[in-house]
């Protein structure tokens, strides 16, 4: 199939467009500025005659739209750019790919819930955002669902990978300088690697799926577990202090409980992401190959 992902520069769409590619898709990777180097075209979702364009010229089976403003608390500051980027901009996806045929895969985010549920959420689950980029992200998925059916909706959460700033990465950077780092340990999640999320959204195109899917690694965790688990792995001796939310005030206020129920993506694809412990893993390796060539330090 010919497919067009969107932010292929990013954490997430560079490994969906090198999942593709690898699998014997004939892939179209864009971002907002070209890159001749890496074949990568420019398309700025915000503006809706370059979209339709770019989809008329390329004709592709399905759009993937892995672009977003993700700095969660820089949007309270930037509500106009976040709601332009992540709630208007998937609009003008959906109505080109019906105008030109296409399917498109746009991926959200768990941050459209609040997190007073007690058990992981489900696909039917009523959203309820605590903050802009919450809010900015339902807007698009709102702006999707108004204009077609013909759409896959992915909210992954706690991302982390190669390419691209992450928690994980953060924290092991701070390792390194710190004897002790404090981290919270009253929020809970899933960690989901890049790559496992990445094959995942292969297999929901491949299935010709419809519709939201909550997808992540298998296995919970707080911010604590995540970083005591990485610096252990990495083999630093830095000793991890689990504190509360309100240790570190931040901009954008953060869903308690942000765990996600998978079995609907189970049930369509017959197959489960990894536990995270054991994605982290596979992660730190490649991160220390990274940090020993000068890449992170």
């Amino acid at each position: 199939m010919r497919i067009v992902v969107a932010g292929a520069k990013g954490l997430l769409g560079h490994e969906v467009a090198h999942v593709l590619r690898t699998s014997g898709h004939e892939l179209i990777a864009a971002d907002l500025e070209e890159d001749l180097l890496h074949d990568i075209a420019a398309l700025d979702i915000t503006q809706p005659a370059m979209v339709r364009g770019f989809l008329e010229a390329t004709r592709p089976a399905w759009l993937i739209n892995c672009a977003a403003y993700t700095q969660v608390d820089d949007c309270e500051e930037h509500e106009e750019v976040a709601f332009q980027v992540n709630g208007k901009a998937p609009g003008f996806l959906a109505e080109a790919c019906n105008e030109t045929g296409a399917t498109l895969l746009h991926v959200s985010t768990d941050y459209v819930f609040d997190g007073t549920k007690d058990s992981p959420y489900t696909e039917d689950d009523l959203p309820n955002p605590l903050n802009v980029y919450g809010r900015s992200k339902l807007a698009g998925e709102e702006a999707i669902r108004c204009v077609t059916d013909k759409f896959i909706i992915v909210r992954p959460q706690w991302m982390f990978g190669p390419y691209g700033a992450n928690f994980v990465s953060t924290i092991l950077n701070k390792a390194r300088e710190q004897d002790k780092v404090e981290v919270v340990d009253d929020q809970w999640g899933s960690p989901t690697y890049s790559k496992d999320l990445a094959k995942a959204i292969k297999l929901l195109l491949e299935c010709d799926a419809r519709g939201i899917f909550h997808v992540c690694n298998r296995g919970q965790a707080t911010w604590f577990d995540l970083a005591k688990k990485a610096i252990a792995l990495a083999e630093l001796e830095t000793e991890v202090i689990p504190v509360g939310t309100q240790r570190f005030p931040r901009p954008a206020k953060r869903p308690r409980n942000s765990l996600l129920s998978t079995k609907k993506f189970r049930d369509t694809t017959g197959k489960l992401l990894p536990p995270w412990q054991i994605s982290l893993q596979d992660y730190l390796k490649e991160y220390l190959q990274e940090f020993r060539q000068g890449r992170h330090g």
